[in-house]
């Protein structure tokens, strides 16, 4: 089992601690808030009401025990660099923090955070993707230059096979699953002799140009 520390029980905070929970992981939340605590204490492990900026708070819970830590704390830059720090110092595993703007961000990665994350950014760019292309479903950037999409095939895909349409030559992409419309069923790294069908939504993994190329041919 996984273990977990969310600080800051916003919208944010408060959806990746009850998620983790969700997935069977030992989940505890920290926040000054006594109201927020309250409110999502029945769906975690142990929830705590502190002021996570206290470097004293955060040495009594051992976090160097936890596999990772999310400081999740909005609206004050200053309170989230300094949990960082101090989690930074007492020898954290991994730390994942939420940033409200782009010098937030880079503040946050100089600093030493594992992984930065903007949520308006993120599903702005998201949305945009899928806005801007209706077969592509969603969209998940992994890196600056990869990122996976939930693909509709075009309509020339279909009833021919992976290795027909010699995606990995002509696109650069790989197809890493198979997905069924309305059905939970899934195909992980299917055979280059798949054959499309018209219910297939295909998860693609590729760089930003290769998957540009798909898009264009949907």
């Amino acid at each position: 089992m996984k273990s977990y520390v969310v600080i800051g029980l916003g919208r944010f905070g408060t959806s990746v601690a009850r998620e983790l929970a969700k997935l069977g992981g030992e989940v505890l939340v920290i926040d000054s808030d006594e109201e927020a605590v309250e409110e999502v204490s029945g769906d975690v492990t142990h929830a705590m009401i502190a002021d996570a900026t206290d470097e004293a708070v955060l040495r009594s819970i051992g976090v160097r025990n936890f596999d990772c830590v999310v400081v999740a704390i909005g609206g004050s830059l200053e309170k989230s660099v300094l949990a960082t720090i101090i989690l930074k110092d007492l020898g954290a595993k991994q730390i994942v923090c939420k940033a409200s703007t782009a010098i937030h961000q880079r503040v946050l990665e100089q600093i030493g955070a594992d992984r930065v994350i903007v949520p308006e950014y993120d599903m702005g760019r998201r949305l945009a993707q899928t806005l801007n292309n209706p077969n592509v479903l969603d969209y998940v950037e992994i890196s600056e230059d990869c990122c996976v999409i939930d693909l509709t095939p075009p309509d020339s895909w279909i009833g021919k096979n992976f290795n027909d349409l010699q995606v990995r030559r002509l696109y650069d992409i790989l197809v890493v699953a198979v997905r069924k419309k309305d059905s939970a069923e899934v195909i992980s790294l299917p055979n280059a002799d798949y054959v499309i069908k018209p219910q297939d939504i295909l998860v693609v993994v590729g760089t930003s140009s290769s998957i540009e190329r798909v898009q264009s041919k949907a």
